[in-house]
Order: structure tokens, then C-alpha cells, then sequence
């Protein structure tokens, strides 16, 4: 099934919103200019909206597509995409997260990185 919207976390401060438009604009459209609030960058790729939070979490930086329309089924397929494109470990919730998971369930992640693809502990709060 399809998510209603992706959400990915992106390693490495070398990964700007600058690396991200490059990806989204060949995967899935031209992206409009970035317009930063506070430590929030967001913009459009093609129709999709797109939210950049850098280290959102400790050296994470969050990457947030809010639609169902964009060329990914799930984060997971994202995920890979944004690995294959910018080489940078990538972190992603195995599913659609919802409010009612356990503390357990909601620590469990998808780390993709040069290592390939595994399943891990994240405790992000």
C-alpha cells in the first residue's frame, strides 16, 4: 500500500538542501526556489511539497515529501533512491508510523548504507 507521504533521515553534514534539489529535480521534477524558517528549508519538487530539517535529529537531517504521489511506494523505496543517489547512510521507519506503536516498535529503522541494507535499533528521543 501506498504512504500517504515519505519521510526519510539523511547522515553527513556534507548532504545540504542544495545535494537534495539536484536528486528531487531528476527523480521527480524541477524544484522551486528553497525558502528557509527558522532551521525549516522548504520548497517544491515538481508538485510535490518538500520539507529540509538539518540535524533534526543529533547529525540527522530529516527530508519530508508530503504527498502520495511521489515515484516511491514507501519510505524504504525512497530511501534507496536517496542512497543510490547521494551516497550518504539513510535511515527510514520500516512502515507507516502511527501514534498508537509501542516505544519498541517505533525504535525500529531501516539503515541503508554502503554496508547494505539492514534493520536497527534508532532511539531518537
Amino acid at each position: 500500500m501506498r504512504q500517504p507521504d515519505i519521510e526519510i533521515y539523511l547522515k553527513d553534514a556534507d548532504v545540504d538542501h542544495k545535494a537534495i534539489t539536484t536528486w528531487l529535480t531528476a527523480d521527480i521534477g524541477p524544484c522551486s526556489e528553497w525558502a528557509q524558517k527558522g532551521q525549516t528549508w522548504k520548497c517544491t519538487a515538481g508538485n510535490i511539497p518538500v520539507t529540509w530539517i538539518p540535524k533534526a535529529v543529533g547529525k540527522w537531517n530529516s527530508l519530508c515529501l508530503d504527498s502520495d504521489q511521489t515515484p516511491w511506494e514507501d519510505d524504504i523505496a525512497c530511501a534507496r533512491a536517496a542512497f543510490a543517489a547521494l551516497n550518504v547512510e539513510v535511515r527510514c521507519a520500516p512502515g507507516t508510523w502511527v501514534e498508537e506503536e509501542n516505544d519498541e516498535d517505533a525504535d525500529r529503522w531501516i539503515r541503508i548504507s554502503a554496508d547494505g541494507e539492514e534493520e536497527i535499533t534508532w532511539r531518537t528521543s
